[in-house]
């Protein structure tokens, strides 16, 4: 009996399959989930479409359009631009060592780094290179990737450059090894006065805590009594070198941020107590541009009332990714978490899933609104939340300022802003720089070369260049905007000639949010205060 019964399963099992094959045609026999309806989808198509497909190709293409699908931060990162995404963080790069900028179809060296390859072989700033390892290099295919394609490589390699110079008819050849490039993500550190040390953090990579160390000694040599820790347009990066540099100001346990998610249990980030400049007075300069790990640090500061945050309402990103490799080189950047200031605010601004176009126009949208320009303007989307002395700060969109320092518009005209738009005031900055070039090496400090563009007219030299190049001359306008023009303009020759510290030097004479800075020292108030009680009701309840 029991052979018997069995045997009636088979059978059963085997005509079933008969059948279902026969009636269900060439549909799909079990579909458990959605991860196999993709795969039997590709291997459907691979199999059956009219055409060729590149299956690879078509991945390539449906991953992004599924991550779109679950948050703004979620993406995707092809093999091929893996080396690019992370160079920023790394700290560091393998190339020959230079800034270029392409103008008229042609590479133009912008600046050579100090020691670097470039400079070893022999090349200056102002060179035009026109050729790679003896093919031309230019014309209107030269784009900024194939040139950092090119000039990028691993160490040791080399690669040979042919460069017109100035003042020369002839093609000179050079051979550069290529090496380690240095990419620091602290980009200036000076005395703003006497006892006012500034810091300017431009990404937060894996070597920011270490040159934030440097910059701090460098800051003590000057003996520095007040610190500004600029962070304005930092989009962020490792959330642990914001936790670490941040520990540097806190006294022990204090709680820097916190994140948790559905598969990522809390985590929490204390300081441990070894910082040292838990008493120094301190100011955080933030604005729209300042995103995650920027708004960790100024949040934690907030929240702890270590220091004052002087701005504009930052960007709102609040979500935690982590990176995952594929095999074949690329990988994807996954939210996992989200983080949470010590207050217990998540700083994330709203966004609908699958609508990025809509979360990519928020910063429009607030320039629109007047939140540039008006403190008023301000839109909470969450709740109330309070620091350790009762301060009130919200959540759901990013760090509000303690001290709001708006835009001047005062002066804007549709010149100015179509100079600027229009790259027009970038290209004369370069032209300008590279004709003057023998004049503007007699000049290596900030002042002494800023004090002599003054004298040089730029603005009404740029207004002649302009014209000439499709900008309508409009003196009435030149004249209300003449101020930022020439900043702009000689802002920009600074950058070419020094560098980037001297361009935040030049910019910073005259910045709102820094002179804010210098009057909050000046007044003692770097140290946020607990809110007064306020005066009885008539009810006689307080309120606060």
């Amino acid at each position: 009996m029991p052979v018997l019964m069995a045997m009636c399963v088979v059978i059963g099992i085997v005509l079933g399959t008969l059948f279902a094959n026969h009636f269900s045609g060439n549909r799909l026999n079990i579909v458990k989930s959605g991860s196999s309806r993709l795969s039997n989808l590709l291997g459907i198509i691979e199999d059956q479409y009219v055409d060729e497909v590149n299956i690879d190709s078509l991945v390539e293409k449906a991953i992004p359009q599924i991550l779109s699908e679950l948050d703004p931060h979620s993406v995707y990162i092809s093999a091929k631009d893996v080396q690019i995404a992370n160079d920023d963080l790394k700290g560091s790069f393998s190339g020959v060592g230079i800034e270029f900028v392409i103008r008229e179809d042609t590479l133009h060296v912008q600046n050579v780094i100090n020691n670097g390859p470039a400079e070893r072989a022999g090349l200056l700033a102002g060179d035009k290179i026109v050729s790679v390892d003896g093919k031309p290099f230019v014309g209107k295919k030269l784009t900024n990737e194939e040139a950092m394609h090119k000039l990028k490589g691993p160490k040791d390699t080399k690669v040979r450059v042919g460069v017109m110079r100035y003042g020369q008819k002839k093609v000179k050849e050079f051979v550069i090894t290529r090496g380690e490039i240095p990419l620091k993500s602290i980009t200036a550190t000076y005395m703003l006065d006497d006892k006012t040390g500034y810091i300017r953090i431009k990404n937060w990579g894996e070597t920011t805590y270490t040159e934030m160390l440097t910059a701090l000694v460098t800051l003590e040599d000057e003996n520095f009594e007040n610190l500004v820790i600029d962070l304005r347009d930092n989009t962020g990066g490792y959330l642990d070198r914001a936790v670490q540099i941040a520990n540097e100001f806190l006294p022990k346990n204090r709680l820097i941020v916190y994140t948790e998610g559905r598969k990522s249990p809390r985590q929490d980030f204390r300081s441990d107590g070894h910082g040292s400049y838990p008493d120094i007075p301190l100011v955080v300069l933030i604005n729209e541009g300042s995103a995650s790990a920027s708004e960790i640090f100024a949040g934690a500061m907030q929240d702890n009332d270590r220091a004052t945050i002087i701005g504009r309402r930052s960007f709102g990103k609040g979500l935690v990714q982590q990176q995952i490799e594929f095999p074949d080189g690329s990988m994807i950047r996954l939210t996992i978490a989200r983080y949470y200031s010590p207050s217990g605010r998540c700083i994330q601004k709203p966004y609908v899933s699958g609508d990025a176009a809509n979360y990519e126009k928020d910063l429009i949208s607030r320039y629109e609104h007047g939140e540039y320009f008006s403190q008023d303007s301000i839109k909470h989307t969450g709740p109330a939340y309070h620091t350790r002395l009762g301060r009130e700060v919200y959540g759901g969109g990013g760090i509000t300022p303690d001290i709001f320092v708006g835009e001047d518009t005062t002066n804007v005209t549709s010149y100015y802003k179509q100079a600027g738009m229009s790259g027009l005031i970038l290209q004369f900055a370069y032209t300008y720089t590279d004709s003057n070039r023998l004049k503007l090496n007699n000049f290596k400090e900030m002042d002494e070369l800023a004090n002599y563009l003054v004298k040089q007219n730029t603005v009404e030299k740029f207004a002649a260049y302009a014209d000439a190049h499709g900008l309508r001359r409009r003196n009435l306008m030149i004249q209300r905007s003449h101020k930022l023009l020439e900043q702009f303009i000689n802002s920009r020759i600074i950058y070419n000639m020094l560098d980037e510290q001297a361009w935040h030097q030049y910019m910073n004479r005259d910045d709102p949010a820094v002179l804010q800075a210098l009057r909050v020292f000046k007044e003692g108030t770097a140290f946020p205060k607990a809110p007064e009680e306020k005066k009885q009701t008539k009810n006689g309840s307080k309120q606060r």
